[in-house]
């Protein structure tokens, strides 16, 4: 019996007697009752179009989370004013003319039984008019450094009472359009939270009563919408210095109108503490549900909490230990829509890793998800079995290899999956070890268990190449052999152990005393973080001008200040190696050169090339239905989520070429 199914049933004399999950019991909240405990968060996505108009692609992604089984399904912080405005292709619910697609959001959310919300917001010092358009307005004009630094104006009473105005005016559109829930965004940094904090409101008129404002956004709500359930989020700490601490928060919250909200939100942070906004996959699961636990236990509306919840057991534990009534999830819905579902009926769901990769996509456009290929193209992804199956060969098991096999095998093909490890997993699997990483084994166990339960045959320690496939007949055949290290030609290279970051990971070698690498890429950061976690002393060379460039800032907001705080780090960047002694290096800096320590093995970390030799001999087979590379294998890697876009692709277009009777000449 799993972890789940023991949470969902219990043992008594002579039964086994079914026991509802926590989780899974309704909550009635203001005029509303949910069907259960899960919340799909608010979560800027950058799906509307540029005017913050609702599109259909948006539409499909919010009702897919609703058929997943979430009670509560949210947007994202929508902005009730254009200057308030965040994200490029952020929500709005400025104008009368956002009310038609917001009223089609909400008849396809109601027609899978789930209610809907909108969180209105104003982004006030964190928006910035190369977004926006407008000069960002806020309480103080104090610049948002973290967003690009414009120095906002100063608020006057009267563009106050306007944007209070806005709010309320907002939530009366979302109500005409069959929005059940408003929730007003009161933390992260944005308008409502800049009023609480004395970091940030430095004002000495009426307005520097820190609850004033959101007292009055309240009553505004009230006056526009009467009788719609209305909460608010809030960070329950900033995490920075002066600012709002957890006690000072708690006597915010005292002092606001909490008798004319419904529920409350608790979350963290703000943008220059965005790592509690957004909490690192290191950090533990349900981290934030102890700053939530008073304001269930001393209010009488219910109270949800985030960070980081990622699993059943940690929901169940949060809501029956009393901590919080209802779990906000955002990134754990992103990655797989059908987690309610699941956690209730004990199945296998894909796990959320906490890379941030989604985050850290906001300012590029719409965000994706490193493990689900088919976030955001939720119109395009197919649901019905293959209508011709065929027969596929994959080589390489790592995340593209896995997950072409797992699609293949769910349209209905039959499917072998060859690798020349030992197990599966490929590179990522060896990531997974690393301090940095401690979520990415989940991943990689999901596609174990899915390929198992598919029926995929699965050969490791396996080479494949074009012989052994000859006399086997496939249809189709699937590259996905990954990638290699470039091969670098150092003078002196003799002199000392030299090989690939990748190479060092596959060996399992323990941590050494000593060691350089020479690269400050992702691999090279990941890679010396964990070996100083360890004791040992990292050299880092790299030509890059910062560590982890390939990186986006929430994916290295803890890592970064970790290294530069360890004393056995010495990092040359900007710098590249010339020549190599038995423990020491030449490098080229500007192009000055100087020799520098370089204790123990040297590790190559320069990016990878495709592993594609076997592309010709396989092409060589002329399978009816083509060769296909995937991946690293492609030169479409770099990520985990393009390697699983190129896969889930590819297992289409396979798809697509069997029910056509398609022959493919690549």
């Amino acid at each position: 019996m799993s972890t789940t199914e023991h949470l969902l049933s219990r043992e008594v004399p002579g039964a086994l007697m079914k026991v509802t999950a926590p989780f899974a019991e309704p909550l009635d909240m203001g005029s509303v009752r949910l069907r259960n405990r899960f919340v799909s968060a608010p979560m800027e996505r950058n799906y509307c179009e540029v005017d913050g108009t609702m599109t259909d692609e948006y539409i499909a992604y919010l009702a897919r989370r609703a058929e997943g089984g979430a009670a509560l399904i949210f947007t994202e912080a929508s902005y009730v004013r254009a200057d308030g405005k965040g994200r490029i292709r952020q929500m709005g619910v400025d104008v009368d003319e956002r009310i038609p697609g917001i009223k089609k959001m909400a008849d396809a959310i109601h027609a899978h039984g789930a209610l809907v919300g909108v969180e209105l917001n104003h982004g006030g010092r964190t928006a910035q008019g190369s977004v926006s358009g407008f000069v960002p307005v806020a309480p103080t004009p104090i610049p948002c450094l973290v967003v690009g630094g414009e120095m906002p104006e100063q608020l006057d009473g009267d563009d106050i009472e306007h944007i209070i105005e806005c709010f309320g005016e907002a939530a009366a559109r979302c109500q005409q359009a069959g929005v059940d829930v408003i929730s007003l965004h009161g933390g992260h940094g944005y308008l409502i939270h800049q009023f609480l904090s004395p970091a940030y409101n430095h004002r000495d008129d009426e307005w520097a009563d820190p609850t004033l404002f959101v007292n009055k956004v309240i009553a505004s709500v009230h006056e526009h919408a009467p009788g719609i359930t209305l909460g608010l989020r809030f960070s329950a700490f900033e995490g920075i210095d002066g600012g709002l601490d957890a006690e000072t928060t708690r006597s915010r919250i005292d002092a606001i109108d909490t008798d004319r909200l419904d529920f409350l939100d608790v979350s963290a942070g703000n943008y220059e503490a965005g790592q509690w906004i957004i909490q690192p996959g290191e950090w533990s699961r349900g981290l934030l549900a102890p700053y939530s636990e008073q304001y269930q236990r001393d209010f009488d509306i219910p109270v949800g909490v985030a960070g980081r919840i990622t699993s059943p057991e940690i929901a169940a534990q949060i809501i029956e230990s009393g901590q919080a009534n209802f779990v906000s999830m955002a990134r754990t819905l992103h990655a797989d829509p059908d987690f309610p579902n699941r956690a209730v009926d004990g199945g296998r769901y894909r796990p959320c890793i906490a890379c941030n990769y989604c985050i850290d996509s906001l300012a590029a456009g719409p965000i994706p998800c490193s493990v689900n290929p088919w976030v955001g193209r939720e119109l395009d992804q197919p649901t019905k079995p293959a209508d011709a199956t065929v027969r596929v060969a994959v080589i390489g098991a790592g995340p593209s290899g896995m997950a072409a096999a797992r699609d293949l095998a769910l349209a209905g093909h039959r499917v072998d999956l060859y690798d020349e490890r030992p197990s599966l997993g490929g590179d990522f699997a060896l990531a997974s070890k690393l301090h940095e990483y401690p979520e990415y084994g989940r991943i990689v166990d999901w596609y174990l268990a899915e390929l198992a339960e598919l029926g995929v045959q699965c050969h490791t320690s396996t080479r494949a190449d074009a012989a052994l496939l000859a006399n086997s007949d496939f249809d189709a055949i699937v590259l996905a052999a990954g990638g290699h290290g470039p091969v670098t030609d150092l003078p002196g290279a003799q002199t000392r152990t030299v090989r690939d970051v990748r190479e060092f990971l596959v060996s399992g070698d323990p941590a050494p005393e000593a060691i350089t690498i020479f690269g400050a890429d992702r691999e090279a950061a990941a890679v010396a973080d964990d070996l100083l976690q360890k004791g040992t002393q990292v050299v880092m060379i790299g030509p890059q001008e910062t560590i982890a460039h390939d990186v986006g800032r929430r994916g290295k907001i803890v890592l970064l200040p970790r290294l530069a705080a360890s004393e056995n780090l010495t990092t040359y960047l900007s710098s590249i190696v010339t020549k190599v002694d038995a423990d020491r290096v030449t490098i080229s800096t500007g192009g000055v050169l100087s020799e520098v320590d370089a204790p123990g093995e040297l590790l190559i970390s320069q990016g990878v090339e495709p592993r594609s030799e076997l592309l010709a001999e396989l092409r060589s087979l002329a399978p009816r239905l083509g060769v296909h590379a995937v991946g690293d294998a492609s030169g479409d890697g770099g990520s985990i989520h393009a390697a699983l876009v190129t896969a889930a692709d590819v297992a289409v277009a396979i798809t697509a070429a069997a029910a056509a009777r398609q022959e493919v000449h690549a």
